[in-house]
């Protein structure tokens, strides 16, 4: 291989269908639309943003042939690092504490990681033996970030890229923030800058939301949500400039309401995720959707991001299921679980 790249280095994503849910706009009283971001090679809208970095790197590194991509990521990040990697045939490195699930760890090697070390017993503790023990005597080593990076928002802005029509409204969780930045990235270079955007996140790892309410960048302590995929203890700061436009929407629901999303989401569409995306489709049900918005009609058009995630089986769902007691059919509205919205730091 020569010094520089192929000019037509391939996209380690792919392009997702947006369906439009029978059931699920029956639900919430409006169209609803699925972006089916679970179908990117990663399962994960990881992919975009990961692999948009991972691309531009090799286009503009002085030598892309040398190039080793280091990722601390024990969950849908890393895989999208080793995904993309393998893909654009170079070799990854990705870290992971001891606390991650032997399924991930299998996952992530299965996707091409040249290596998977586990150590450290959290995501700080293998971020920093990445640094200071592998990356820092590595030359050629680049560092992955999982959320916090203009390539990683820019692969992200796609989705909205891809929209053929202009929606009413954009439904997307927030983890660090790089899905979110993304989504709002990409509705201002299509001129869409005043849509709603509603940012979900779960009690337990609500990081974004604490933030708007205190009216500075805050850290949770720990994160207590099942949602690992949503568990940063503390967002971008670009997250959290754009959590506070007027557009925007910070909602709260429990993980309770996240899994029961899961399950109909398997149940109405056959879409296995995790309960981190299953957050999203919860905002469906019960009237929910309508009370945050309540100038939707029925021919109101809502684009919900299924973001995906590998972390997850149909006996974890299960699990999940017989844990918060839900029975079929249920919805939360038969539990009445309480949920938060926040608009630009006040709660409503």
């Amino acid at each position: 291989m020569g010094s520089l790249p192929p000019p037509d280095l391939p996209k380690p994503w792919v392009s997702t269908p947006l369906i439009e849910s029978a059931a699920l706009s029956k639900a919430a009283g409006c169209r609803i639309f699925l972006k089916l971001e679970n179908l990117q090679p990663a399962a994960s809208f990881k992919s975009r943003g990961i692999g948009n970095l991972i691309r531009r790197t090799l286009l503009t590194h002085p030598t892309p042939h040398l190039t080793h991509f280091y990722s601390s990521s024990g969950g849908n990040a890393g895989l999208a690092c080793a995904t993309a990697a393998h893909a654009l045939g170079r070799p990854a490195t990705v870290v992971v504490p001891v606390t991650t699930k032997p399924l991930m760890v299998a996952k992530i090697r299965n996707a091409g990681a040249t290596d998977v070390v586990q150590t450290g017993a959290s995501w700080a503790e293998a971020d920093a033996y990445l640094r200071e023990e592998l990356l820092g005597k590595d030359r050629n080593g680049v560092y992955v970030p999982p959320f916090d990076h203009e390539d990683v928002w820019d692969g992200a802005a796609t989705i909205v890229e891809e929209l053929e029509e202009k929606p009413d409204a954009v439904v997307c969780s927030v983890g660090g923030g790089g899905l979110f930045c993304g989504v709002m990235r990409g509705l201002e270079r299509r001129g869409w800058g005043d849509m709603k955007v509603l940012a979900l996140e779960t009690r337990g790892a609500e990081s974004l939301h604490k933030s708007l309410e205190k009216g500075e960048l805050v850290r949770l302590e720990k994160i207590t949500s099942i949602c690992t995929s949503l568990g940063a203890t503390r967002v971008g700061e670009k997250t959290f400039e754009y959590g506070q436009r007027k557009s925007v929407r910070s909602v709260v629901l429990e993980d309770r309401e996240a899994v029961m999303g899961c399950w109909r989401l398997a149940d109405d569409e056959r879409l296995l995720v995790e309960p981190a995306c299953g957050v999203n489709v919860a905002l469906c049900y019960d009237g929910r959707l309508k009370k945050l918005l309540p100038e939707l009609t029925a021919e109101s058009k809502i684009v919900v991001v299924v973001c995906g995630g590998a972390a997850v089986t149909l006996e974890m769902l299960m699990e999940w299921r017989e844990r918060f007691g839900l029975m079929e059919g249920e919805t939360t509205k038969d539990k009445e679980v309480p949920s938060t919205v926040a608009t630009n730091g006040h709660n409503k």
